[in-house]
């Protein structure tokens, strides 16, 4: 809560929407900012001259005062002074790094900058002067520059700080700018932040349309479904935005075509408008001005309802001061939020409640409720918000979202200009003793600074907020998101395997990203060779013979003049293959040693096994004993070695095809046997690693939960991992069944589980890249199953996409082209999934009748459950995969399990062969 006093004469109104903003040179204004405010004492001879950048006497004055102010700002916080090590320049990668860079006020940014200080190490930085920044034309971009930056206070973990200089300078791939339309620094950022080949977070142009009250109050009421104060306004020549009528019964708009002779049109408007049901039993109006001119420098004045006369006449001495698409507004003040008092009526004054929210776009360009504080000019208690305001609150920026989409580049201040974080002030008033929302005004950095000034209370003695309740944790997530996305468009990347039916969403992503692809892939009528840029047709199903094959894709590539910034595959078969070409053309990738001990299951044990460290604990732990069988007499070697029951599965599978329970030696025999009979080349069965051969492999099995951890690896350090369960499969085969995600162990598990797939990766030589390893949860820890070094298969990708915002697909072709990925830190989860599997043996009859495919994927559409098709067709087998998983999403497990039960029991996908409930069971 946040103490505020009201009472002074030009005060919104008693419930207060902010309406005093800062002046100084962000907001417009001008001249030399104040002296002596700062209580503290830190170095003043620090090096905030910008080489070949020189500033004037008051352009510097206000940059030593922003310096000053950031120092204030860290001191209060409990954090540490700003070390200056501009003598010695940083040089990074440019065109390489992600630089997330904020121009304006430290105190309105600073909860945005110390969590990216968290988020992205030495890549969130602060310009405290635009002469700090320079544009430069953008080579086969007409029209548009690059944004670099000579000179930043860099922010790090644990809030520390450094002054730097960047020679040569880093190039921005995200700006975030305090804006203004005035003489004085607002205005020169706002140019700044013009057509830049980076994402902007804001733009001048945006956020005159979002803080003009009058068109926001239309937006909000249209399209948000927002309550907004009763109001009237007199436009003269309104924007196109503007025209199409009222936007609701409360909401007047009269259109004037000139400022004088309108005295009589003024007091019929305002008389009808005292007189309105609008108004109820409000006794107070408020006559302010309206439009971006007006932001933060305006008076108002309050009159009673009764007082006709004394509105006309200062409707009227206010339209004088109007220029073109600017309002007069007459609105309703609403009275104070009355609390009861348990010793009857209160002595004091009423309380008046201001609530101050900060909403951020997050992927998919879906509005989330990042914070609210409640501000009080009264009273000693906080309030607690109706339940129903957060959902009230992100309507504001979807209606916000909606407005911009239909905007054009221009519009916008440029194609790459939206907005990404919005305040909102909210009125609390009581009506029939229900609390109610009134929206009062849209908001740039006022409502962020007040979250982040409400976190500060609790920085300095380290009591405060958990790290994922920051205000600014969402914005530098979509920073971030932007800036892997500036990045990599037109990076050009061979893609080695084009897969099935499971991954058409690689060929929409590349396309969403702008990424340039050239495929190779053996099926010369896939449908992916018309979505690429070049298609070069190489059968390579034979892998056994994949160093030649390397040799010889490597000379198709440099015969057709490729520039190739990386090289990927998702595709199981493909991935040794993929690490030799990238070792024959000299790009980023895992060794192929690495690759193949990961493909191969029993060389991937046998490795770890032996794998004793240092450091401690050792990947052997995790490690399962097992014998690799390409022969009868293996088999009988391996019963004797192996303890049973145990585990038999092809060397190089894949989709847990041809896995099953073997519980003595005669079993052992007929399923090898089974497998060397059925499954014998790629033609028996394609993508599932036959191309390698059929040898199997005889392992212990372990008891346990079974989870899926997808890691990101780069440079050998761990970025980001995902761990999700999967439910009991139906012995003795090991299809999956049912999954939930995020994961419902106890942090200390799920931290053992993230450990150990990470060790064993290292283990492996697997030091870069996205990869899937799969583990049990034992009494005695996490032992592994397998590794597969690429990107999670089935539905993982879009799960972790939709709960965390984190697309692996993005990360993967990062790695690929010798990027760091741009993630967050600590990811949350916007919710849970938890699914099911669908199998063609299984579910043909619902499949084909009551669970169809057009049935699956309207319900889809409609958001009541998440469809990922793995199959195309609905043929039976022996040897199966699932043909697609059901998911539905939820606030809590227990809801979205309660809820995917009672659609697999409507659609027919539950039934005695296949219990639902018993698959779900452990994720109670």
């Amino acid at each position: 809560m946040l103490s505020l006093d009201p009472s002074g004469p030009e005060w919104d109104c008693p419930l207060g929407s902010k309406d005093l903003e800062e002046e100084g040179p962000w907001g417009g204004g001008s001249g030399l900012p104040p002296t002596g405010c700062f209580p503290g004492s830190w170095r003043q001879d620090v090096g905030l001259d910008c080489k070949g950048s020189p500033e004037g006497a008051e352009a510097r004055a206000w940059t030593v005062y922003y310096y000053s102010l950031l120092q204030s700002c860290l001191q209060q916080a409990g954090l540490p002074e700003t070390q200056d090590r501009s003598q010695v320049p940083r040089t990074g990668c440019p065109g390489a790094e992600v630089t997330l860079c904020v121009l304006g006020s430290p105190s309105t940014f600073l909860p945005v900058l110390l969590e990216g200080g968290v988020q992205s190490p030495g890549n969130m930085l602060l310009c405290l002067s635009p002469a700090w920044l320079m544009k430069m034309p953008a080579p086969g971009q007409p029209g548009e520059a690059a944004l670099l930056v000579s000179k930043a206070v860099s922010f790090h973990p644990g809030g520390l700080t450094f002054l730097d200089d960047f020679v040569p300078p880093r190039r921005a791939t995200y700006f975030l700018a305090g804006l203004g339309l005035g003489p004085g620094r607002g205005r020169e950022a706002a140019e700044l932040a013009r057509d830049l080949t980076c994402p902007t977070g804001a733009s001048a142009e945006l956020a005159r349309l979002l803080e003009d009250r009058l068109l926001t109050r239309q937006l909000l009421a249209q399209q948000g479904g927002v309550a907004v104060p009763a109001t009237l306004a007199f436009t003269y020549k309104p924007p196109g935005l503007l025209r199409g009528g009222d936007a609701s019964p409360g909401l007047r708009l009269v259109e004037l075509s000139g400022k004088e002779g309108q005295k009589t049109l003024v007091k019929e408007e305002v008389e009808a408008f005292l007189r309105s049901e609008a108004l109820g039993d409000i006794l107070q109006v408020a006559v302010k001005l309206s439009g971006w001119r007006w932001r933060g420098r305006q008076a108002l004045r309050l009159h009673s309802q009764a007082e006709l006369g004394a509105v006309v006449d200062t409707v009227l001495a206010l339209l004088e001061k109007l220029e073109e698409e600017e309002s007069v507004l007459v609105e309703a003040v609403y009275p104070p939020v009355q609390l009861p008092c348990s010793d009857g009526p209160s002595p004091g004054p009423s309380l008046a409640v201001r609530v101050c929210a900060v909403v951020c776009r997050t992927q998919g360009d879906r509005p989330l409720l990042s914070k609210v504080v409640c501000g009080v000019g009264r009273g000693d208690r906080p309030l607690r918000h109706h339940n129903s305001l957060p959902r009230t609150l992100e309507a504001a920026l979807a209606a916000v979202l909606a407005l911009e989409a239909g905007l054009s580049a221009e519009q916008r201040g440029g194609c790459r200009a939206y907005t990404d974080f919005l305040g909102v002030d909210f009125a609390l008033t009581a009506a029939g003793g229900v609390l109610t929302p009134v929206a009062l005004e849209l908001n740039g950095g006022l409502c962020l600074e007040a979250c982040g000034a409400l976190e500060g209370l609790w920085a300095a003695p380290r009591l405060g907020p958990a790290a994922d309740e920051a205000a600014a944790a969402p914005l530098v997530e979509t920073m971030l998101r932007r800036s892997a996305r500036c990045l990599m468009e037109g990076k050009q990347l061979l893609v080695v395997g084009a897969g099935g039916v499971s991954k058409k969403f690689v060929w929409e992503a590349a396309r969403d990203y702008g990424l340039q692809l050239h495929l190779v892939e053996s099926d010369p009528n896939h449908f992916a060779s018309q979505l690429v840029q070049t298609f070069i047709h190489f059968d390579m199903t034979e892998h056994r013979r994949d160093e030649e094959n390397a040799r010889l894709l490597a000379g198709l590539v440099r015969a057709r003049g490729l520039k190739l910034d990386g090289c990927f595959s998702y595709w199981d078969d493909c991935l040794v293959l993929t690490a030799l070409l990238c070792q024959e053309l000299g790009l980023p990738c895992s060794s192929p040693a690495a690759m193949r001990l990961a493909k191969q299951k029993s060389l991937t044990q046998l490795h770890l096994l032996h794998h004793h460290g240092p450091p401690w604990p050792a990947p052997s732990l995790h490690a399962v004993p097992c014998c690799p069988l390409e022969s009868e007499a293996d088999v009988e070697r391996a019963v004797h070695q192996v303890p049973l029951p145990g585990v038999m599965k092809l060397e190089f599978g894949a989709g847990a095809v041809g896995v099953r329970l073997v519980e003595d030696a005669p079993q052992c025999h007929e399923h090898f046997s089974r497998i060397t009979r059925d499954l014998q080349g790629e033609a028996d069965h394609p993508g599932i690693g036959l191309g390698w051969g059929n040898a199997m492999l005889l392992m212990e099995f372990v008891e346990g939960t079974e989870h899926d951890v997808d890691l990101v690896l780069f440079g050998g350090r761990l970025l980001a991992a995902f761990v999700s369960d999967n439910g009991p499969t139906r012995l003795p085969g090991f299809t999956e069944t049912a999954a939930c995600m995020p994961t419902g162990l106890a942090p200390e598990q799920e931290a053992q589980m993230v450990q150990a797939a990470f060790r064993c990766c290292l283990g492996c030589g697997l030091l870069d890249g996205v990869f899937n390893v799969e583990l049990k949860l034992t009494g005695a820890g996490p032992r592994l199953i397998e590794i597969n070094p690429r990107m999670g298969g089935f539905y993982l990708r879009d799960w972790i996409l939709e709960l965390y915002g984190v697309d692996l697909l993005l990360a993967a072709v990062m790695v690929a082209c010798g990027l760091r990925p741009a993630l967050p830190t600590r990811p949350r989860a916007r919710g849970h999934l938890v699914g099911v599997m669908c199998l063609v043996s299984q579910h043909l009859q619902a499949l084909s009748s009551t669970a169809s495919r057009e049935t699956l994927q309207a319900l889809h559409d409609r958001g009541l459950l998440r469809l990922n098709l793995l199959e195309e067709a609905l043929v039976p087998g022996e040897y199966e995969e699932p043909y697609c998983s059901v998911a539905c999403a939820g606030p809590s497990p227990t809801e979205a399990r309660l809820r995917l039960l009672g659609l697999c029991q409507g659609l027919g996908i539950d039934g005695p062969s296949y219990p639902v409930a018993h698959f779900l069971s452990h994720f109670k």
